[in-house]
């Protein structure tokens, strides 16, 4: 099976293959286990270009669409899937936000800066008590003449203790529900009353993540991003882009396990002979090549109808939903191919294994996924869910 990329798609994904196994391999196991992240490495990303890719050229993007930025995600992600995750926070979250819903302020100020990884950015919802229900956040920002004052305590936000700037949803008027949301554009380093906390996590240790808590903190009235209680619909907007490169990440750790265990297939001899050679090792590989492959044509595709200005929400749940449950199930198996070495710290295998652990997690639950699909094929079977 092969799904033919554009030439200029072909010779991005070679270059990010050569940074990740120039930059990252050789970093990635210390780092890992002490949950070191490196903001040059970050930097690096920006200054090739890897975070421009749907940002136009004015602001320092080279707008080369998403089926470039997916393959470029995926190769880094093959190597270390924490630092693919910076896909979702300097080029598909905040910069595409503000480019959409931003002022031209707000653009000139914020965007070149965070595609070039000289602002971490990091977009923040999730609270203790909302995470896939949005409406149940208790965050709220009040008007106070030239400002606005935020009190709220957001959680799982990714860069949380590194951030520079931030994109910030809470309610200006709770009794509207989800259309009395409103999202603003913090900074993070300058501002009186933020203080963050890191999360230790299982997998994904080379990405921060962490708590981010806003206690009066004074936000000037041009911070307000799109309007007031236009935050429901940004947040949507954001996550459906920033969960395609949640799929895409999910991708790249699959194609690293498919990788990995048929080479261990062919090394290994059991029995006299390479293990490749037992049937029930050929149906494991068989399984994760076959869910690998439906994987790539699903996300590719949903990346390359963006291109095309087809944003079908219905596509990108089902390939964001397909590619993190097979990033699961290719791990796991791929631990099942090397028996006890699989467990062993030795070799990567078990990082895979924690690291698409949070797959069906982020930028929306595998279920959240799910009830996005069903949803949308009921309402209109023969469109699927266009916006």
């Amino acid at each position: 099976m092969h799904y033919e990329l554009p030439e200029e798609v072909v010779a991005m994904k070679n270059m990010a293959r050569k940074f990740a196994e120039k930059k990252l391999l050789p970093i990635t196991e210390e780092d890992y286990e002490k949950g070191i992240t490196r903001l040059e490495v970050i930097e690096e990303m920006g200054a090739m270009g890897f975070f421009g890719c749907l940002i136009p050229d004015e602001y320092g993007g080279s707008n080369t669409g998403y089926l470039s930025a997916v393959n470029l995600a995926e190769e880094i992600a093959k190597v270390n899937a924490s630092y693919a995750g910076y896909f979702m926070c300097q080029l598909a979250g905040p910069p595409l936000t503000i480019l959409k819903y931003g002022t031209k302020e707000q653009k000139e100020r914020y965007i070149s800066k965070i595609i070039s990884g000289k602002f971490i950015a990091l977009f923040a919802a999730t609270e203790p008590d909302a995470g896939s229900d949005i409406v149940a956040m208790r965050g709220i920002a009040i008007d106070d003449g030239d400002h606005f004052t935020i009190n709220t305590v957001k959680t799982w936000i990714t860069n949380a203790t590194i951030g520079d700037v931030a994109l910030i949803w809470v309610y200006t008027d709770k009794e509207k529900r989800h259309k009395g949301i409103s999202c603003f554009i913090v900074d993070m380093k300058n501002s009186e009353g933020i203080t963050t906390r890191k999360i230790d996590k299982m997998g994904l240790r080379c990405s921060d993540a962490g708590e981010v808590i806003l206690e009066n903190v004074k936000v000037p009235k041009e911070n307000l991003l799109g309007g007031l209680g236009n935050g429901y619909e940004i947040l949507m907007y954001t996550l459906s882009n920033t969960r395609l490169f949640a799929g895409a990440r999910a991708l790249g750790v699959g194609g690293a396990c498919l990788e990995k265990s048929l080479d261990y297939a062919r090394e290994r001899v059991q029995f006299g002979k390479p293990i490749g050679e037992f049937q029930m090792i050929q149906n494991q590989l068989a399984e994760m090549y076959i869910k690998h492959e439906a994987a790539k044509l699903l996300i590719y595709q949903a990346a390359a109808n963006k291109d095309r200005g087809i944003n079908d929400i219905t596509e990108v749940a089902t390939a964001k939903y397909f590619a993190c449950e097979a990033g699961v199930e290719a791990a796991l198996t791929a631990m099942k191919v090397f028996s006890a070495y699989g467990f062993s710290l030795e070799y990567p295998i078990h990082r895979y294994v924690r690291d698409a652990m949070a797959f069906p997690i982020t930028e929306g639950t595998s279920n959240i996924q799910k009830v996005i699909i069903a949803r949308n094929i009921l309402k209109n079977k023969k469109q699927g869910g266009k916006d």
